[in-house]
């Protein structure tokens, strides 16, 4: 018995792991989690992007659901503050209401009692108003933005913004404006299909413009004019200060609607040509492939 015993303790002791046996299993563990660690970010990612394309789907059919009612699209927004009102000559100042396009497109993305609780007759962010203002639209809101709120300033964030027109410098030319603006989305102006002479599916009429920091559904300011490269990191000390631009956290690139209702992956490696054909509703380019 006592051979038998000691015989099956000597067999259990060698079926075990030694310790290097063990760090050799952790250290495989290790190396597997690490080579699958970036695939599964990956994955989040790209479910992440499809959320965002699938809001920029719902926005682009909202556009065209008002476009069937009003006989327009909505305008970018009404009464910016630093413009000048016509009825007065200067500019409208606390006085402008300065409400978004956004704003006014709540009852086709199904935000009919939303819509109802804003006062269009009051500022975007007067008293009357900031209840509604304060409401989270889920349609509005990238889901790959990093961000700790989904409130700026007490106010429901938007990660998508109206193309105003564009200014991109090309390299070795001469400065550009945007004036008069030659987008989609203007202040004070309804754009009809009519008016997009370069075709509905050449013609952006919003992208992400993600993170901005007044960047609020409500806000009249989230429209703007395109002045660089898709995703073009801001460099104050080349003169090149944070602004509304064609800009999101996914890698690569940004969605962006097209007036025909369609949405695309805008890569940032595009031509600055295209990019800029592409921002203006009426302005004859010949648009390469993008």
């Amino acid at each position: 018995m006592a051979r038998l015993a000691r015989g099956l303790s000597r067999r259990a002791w060698s079926a075990g792991f030694s310790l290097i046996e063990l760090l050799v299993v952790i250290t495989i563990i290790g190396v597997l989690v690490a080579l699958l660690l970036p695939a599964v970010q990956a994955a989040r990612e790209a479910a992440r992007r499809v959320s965002c394309f699938n809001n920029l789907r719902q926005i682009g059919l909202g556009l065209h659901g008002y476009h069937e009612v009003c006989g327009c699209f909505p305008p970018g927004g009404i009464e910016h503050r630093s413009m000048i009102n016509p009825k007065t000559g200067k500019p409208y100042g606390a006085d402008g209401r300065q409400l978004a396009w956004s704003a006014f497109l709540l009852p086709y993305i199904e935000q009919q009692s939303l819509h109802d609780q804003i006062d269009f007759s009051k500022a975007f962010d007067s008293a009357e108003n900031a209840r509604a203002a304060a409401v989270v639209v889920s349609t509005y809101i990238c889901p790959t933005v990093a961000r700790s709120s989904c409130l700026t300033s007490g106010r429901g964030a938007t990660d998508y913004g109206g193309i105003y027109g564009e200014r991109i410098r090309f390299p070795g030319g001469p400065a550009r404006q945007n004036n008069p603006p030659k987008g989609a989305m203007l202040y004070g102006r309804a754009i009809s299909v009519s008016d997009i002479k370069d075709g509905t599916s050449n013609t952006l009429i919003v992208s992400e413009d993600s993170a901005w920091a007044d960047g609020q559904w409500i806000n009249g300011l989230n429209i703007f004019d395109q002045a660089y490269a898709i995703n073009f990191p801001p460099d104050p000390a080349k003169g090149i200060y944070p602004e509304n631009e064609i800009r999101s956290q996914h890698p690569n690139g940004a969605n962006g609607a097209f007036c025909d209702g369609s949405v695309r992956f805008l890569s940032e490696t595009m031509q600055l040509q295209t990019l800029a054909a592409i921002c203006t509703r009426a302005g004859g380019e010949v648009v390469g492939d993008f």
